[in-house]
């Protein structure tokens, strides 16, 4: 850049126009549209993927796929001091797990690459030279310590903080002679007095005058990596972005942005500044809260469908909310036009419920079963590990029927190994005394309840077996009916609270029944 500048001032002033701007070109609002849908998420990997970002890329993703469109993932790392180990390879993990994986990205290449910013410096350079030479930027050799101080002196007036644009106007004389000294200055924008306005797609016709509030920003470092207002509009533009979704509080630096794409000679893409999801009392979602990353929801076992679903029911973009919508039934019923401005309010709370319609759904699917059976064995062999004397337990087609016995229940599939379900996995130590029935009357209810079991052709449904209890515990004198389902819970379970006991006994089999009842008798 130092060989630039210098290169500038031999050509003499007209090419420097470092005292004013020249050739600036107006660049219409929005691409033609019948152009193809190119949208973009680009977090900075200073953090790994929350939900917040989670709704700005299925926003983005939905609003692409709804017009056969191509979703991309552009990482902008040009922080390198802010840069958070693994935040990258999480961001596109947590994508794919949620099931919305990007068209283009830093793992999986594409025609725009490279989609990290760190390796397209050579672009930004590029843009960089095209508004120095048109006099659009200009060098500055502010030390940090001058600037600071200006911001120091800002805050103690209660002003907003800004630069004075000391170095806009230098001449040519005063810019080769700092050079000498600071051969690599950060360049900064010069911004226009007359921003232009523009039509968000959600907000409507937006301007912000940021030239009489803000100085001319840093649009690339002395280190050569660009400040986000740089980068995003190059990029953008060279990987040809038909519309940009993100959040509002980028919706002020909109004006900014556009100010840039004039200077440039580009056309800009439409913008749709997505309103704030906040928490439920209508605070900030942060990062310090450890639970709003992707990452502890998938450990907690909640499905990437809950989320996509209760981070779009509690917004706008669609004709109703409900619950229950799958991410193709997302794709179909979304409309852009139905984003409000208000803000989503997100209630954590609900989405154990969420989750719970979204796993039944699952349950109920033939196709998918399979696949929650073999994530339930690994839950099971992770929890109770040597305690699983009987390895029976495993078997693929008693962890179906315990799956379609409890579905509607539940509402993770963690919860069937939680201590409560423990009976499912392994035999409690039950010992007479902990019956609360005399021991005559246990060896009755027992052996009945025995003879029922060994009866031929019995099918052992929860129909039947609760109709057979009702009649075994009629005949017994003395003794009600709720006595005997405590007697025979605690037999099978350990337990006083529970699944119905018909249930139980249908999940654990006639002969794991009759085995737990002779290990209460022999006690």
């Amino acid at each position: 850049m130092a060989a630039l500048l210098e290169r500038l001032l031999r050509a003499g002033p007209r090419a420097v126009a470092l005292g004013h701007q020249v050739g600036r070109r107006e660049a219409s609002l929005g691409p033609d549209p019948g152009a193809t849908v190119r949208v973009r998420f680009a977090p900075s990997p200073t953090g790994f993927l929350h939900l917040g970002g989670l709704r700005t890329a299925l926003y983005n993703y939905i609003f692409a796929k709804k017009h056969q469109g191509s979703f991309i993932l552009r990482l902008e790392d040009t922080d390198q001091s802010r840069l958070v180990p693994r935040a990258a390879e999480n961001i596109e993990d947590m994508l794919e797990w949620a099931g919305i994986p990007p068209d283009e990205s830093p793992r999986r290449g594409g025609p725009a690459g490279p989609y990290n910013q760190s390796q397209r410096l050579a672009l930004y350079a590029q843009a960089t030279e095209t508004l120095l030479k048109s006099g659009a930027a200009y060098p500055c050799f502010c030390s940090p310590q001058r600037l600071e101080l200006l911001k120091k002196e800002a805050l103690r007036s209660r002003q907003t903080p800004r630069y004075d644009n000391r170095c806009r106007n230098l001449s040519q004389a005063q810019v080769a002679q700092k050079l000498v000294m600071d051969p690599k200055p950060a360049i900064r924008f010069r911004l226009e007095e007359a921003a232009p306005a523009f039509q968000d797609l959600v907000y409507g016709w937006t301007q912000h005058e940021v030239a009489s509030v803000e100085g001319d920003p840093v649009i690339l470092k002395s280190d050569g990596f660009p400040t986000y207002h740089l980068a995003c509009v190059v990029d953008d533009h060279h990987m040809s972005i038909s519309h940009v979704l993100r959040g509002s509080e980028w919706l002020v630096s909109t004006s900014k942005h556009l100010l840039l794409y004039q200077a440039l000679g580009w056309q800009p893409p439409q913008f749709a500044h997505l309103p704030l999801l906040l928490n439920r009392d209508g605070s900030k979602l942060s990062k310090r809260q450890g639970d709003i990353f992707l990452e502890h929801f998938a450990a907690a076992g909640f499905l990437p469908e809950a989320l996509l679903d209760i981070i779009t029911n509690c917004g706008s973009g669609f004709a109703e909310n409900q619950m229950g919508r799958t991410l193709p039934e997302l794709i179909t019923q979304f409309d852009l036009t139905r984003i409000t401005c208000h803000s989503a309010l997100l209630d954590l709370e609900k989405l154990p419920e969420f989750n719970r319609l979204h796993l039944q759904r699952l349950v109920s699917s033939e196709t998918q079963r399979p696949q929650l059976v073999e994530r339930l064995q690994a839950l099971v062999k992770e929890a109770f590990g040597n305690q699983l004397h009987d390895k029976d337990v495993l078997d693929p087609e008693y962890m179906e029927r315990i799956i379609l016995l409890r579905q509607g229940h539940i509402s993770r599939l963690q919860d069937l190994v939680s201590p409560v379900y423990s009976y499912l996995w392994t035999r409690p130590a039950v010992h007479r005394a902990q019956l609360g029935i005399d021991s005559e009357k246990v060896d009755v209810i027992v052996k009945r309840l025995l003879g029922l079991l060994e009866r031929s052709g019995l099918s052992l449904t929860q129909d039947v077996v609760n109709r057979e209890l009702k009649k075994l515990s009629e005949g017994l004198e003395g003794t009600k009916y709720s006595s005997v389902m405590k007697l025979l819970r605690m037999t099978l379970s350990g337990q006083l609270q529970g699944p119905p006991v018909a249930e139980m006994m249908v999940s654990l089999g006639p002969k794991e029944v009759q085995e737990r009842i002779q290990k209460v008798l022999s006690s």
